[in-house]
């Protein structure tokens, strides 16, 4: 795995000013603490189902965004892609953004933006991203930066695989199509995100769910763990019905996930959340959600009592449940110094928004804080907002995907609504 070191000293190299970009104007609000207990869900049905998807407009020529403290500045870091998702840096610093609907992956370097990898690489709706070190090999000067030069492995998740590719320092396009490590079903909730354990010897897969409840092989619905090659493939947690972000707290270790949960049984049911994992948890998919109390009505035999009961005593209460239908996707730990204190070592995460809902909510990023002990405070709070224009549409400019915490501490965040990546840095004021 790559080091921050490196990242550290080639920063200056590819880094993006903004001080041209253009700038979003903003509104402070004051977040409060969202706090969803499980004593606060609604029974089953207490609601019809909706569907109700986005509908994506134009941004506006008067669009505003809603952030907690007018010391925060929005800038458009890029415009023009073709469904912009995950995010990631590239040893040298430069940005990787996946375009699902390009099938392409490409690499931002400086003002400039070209293709990094295409379908004739074996790109198709590609997703998680990930980079292992095989070495370090010759130093190199870069603007008078001495840094190694790396030589590794370039890991990219497709809806149906996960390929990686051999890359070294300057590659700025992917050649040949790589090698298949392990191939997925890629029916219904295809998107698969990757992390590299802290050691950097294992990747961590987020594989979603294939129904919205239908019983699956324990491979779907999961977090798997594969050796770097591809072989030992095995599941780490499961009854996640779609695990889509995933990070390592940067102090503790410990590996969280944030995640979708079910649809089609009320407006308020069932909450996405953000949790802790450990091996071998399950978290109640599809035969519970929540909690052991709570059974899916839809898995009951007709007598009522649950299909699995040993499973739905084994289901865990995530650690922060968030507003049903948000449709949670990207999380990240943030590691930096810039944005104030209240914000180090919490978690942000990338609502793309509902279409399971009456009245829209979502398209928004949310914060996590976490206390001295490492651990989650228990609720979140909104950080961005401002996409959604009307809920009964629901009617948004902006449907929020990827986070990638740049060098500087700056948060850039990918919308896959109208192609854009937007980068929200703190800038004190000159009498602060």
């Amino acid at each position: 795995m790559y080091s921050a070191f490196i990242l550290f000293l080639v920063s200056s190299v590819y880094f993006v000013s903004t001080k041209d970009a253009p700038v979003v104007p903003v509104q402070p609000f004051k977040p409060e603490p969202i706090r969803i207990t499980l004593d606060d869900l609604p029974p089953p049905y207490k609601t019809s189902s909706a569907t109700k998807p986005a509908i994506v407009v134009a941004v506006p020529s008067n669009a505003t965004l809603l952030v907690p403290d007018t010391n925060f500045r929005v800038t458009i870091f890029r415009d023009g892609l073709n469904t912009p998702r995950q995010l990631i840096y590239t040893p040298t610093g430069e940005i990787l953004v996946t375009e699902m609907r390009g099938n392409r992956i490409s690499i931002l370097s400086g003002d400039e933006t070209s293709v990094f990898a295409d379908s004739s690489n074996g790109v198709a709706q590609a997703f998680g991203m990930a980079f292992t070190e095989v070495s370090s090999v010759v130093s190199l000067e870069i603007q008078l930066k001495t840094v190694s030069a790396f030589k590794g492995w370039f890991y990219v998740a497709n809806a149906g695989e996960l390929r990686r590719y051999p890359y070294k320092t300057g590659d700025k396009r992917l050649k040949g199509t790589g090698q298949v490590l392990i191939t997925y079903q890629s029916t219904y909730h295809w998107t698969r995100s990757l992390i590299v354990s802290p050691n950097g010897d294992r990747l961590f897969v987020t594989v979603g769910s294939g129904s919205n409840v239908d019983i699956e092989y324990p491979s779907r619905a999961s977090v798997q763990v594969v050796d770097l090659d591809g072989t030992n493939n095995a599941t780490f947690a499961w009854g996640l019905r779609n695990p889509v972000g995933i990070d390592f707290h940067p102090k503790s270790g410990d590996l969280y996930v944030a995640v979708q949960e079910r649809d089609e049984i009320g407006d308020d049911l069932v909450p996405d959340y953000f949790t802790r994992i450990q091996k071998d948890e399950f978290y109640g998919w599809p035969f519970a959600y929540l909690s052991p109390k709570n059974v899916d009505p839809r898995r009951r035999f007709p007598n009522g009592t649950s299909e699995r009961p040993d499973l739905v005593e084994r289901t865990r209460t995530p650690d922060v449940l968030f507003q049903a239908h948000s449709a949670a996707l990207d999380m990240q730990f943030y590691r930096g110094t810039q944005f104030p204190s209240h914000y180090q070592n919490g978690a942000f995460v990338a609502f793309h928004g509902s279409w399971n809902r009456h009245a829209g909510t979502g398209y928004k990023l949310a914060f996590i804080p976490f206390g001295d002990d490492n651990r989650p405070l228990g609720y979140y709070e909104e950080f961005l907002k401002g996409f959604l224009i009307d809920p009964q549409g629901p009617t948004t400019f902006g449907r929020p995907v990827g986070l990638l915490e740049m060098n500087d501490g700056s948060l850039l965040f990918s919308e896959d609504g109208n192609g854009r990546l937007y980068r929200v840095e703190y800038v004190k004021s000159a009498s602060q």
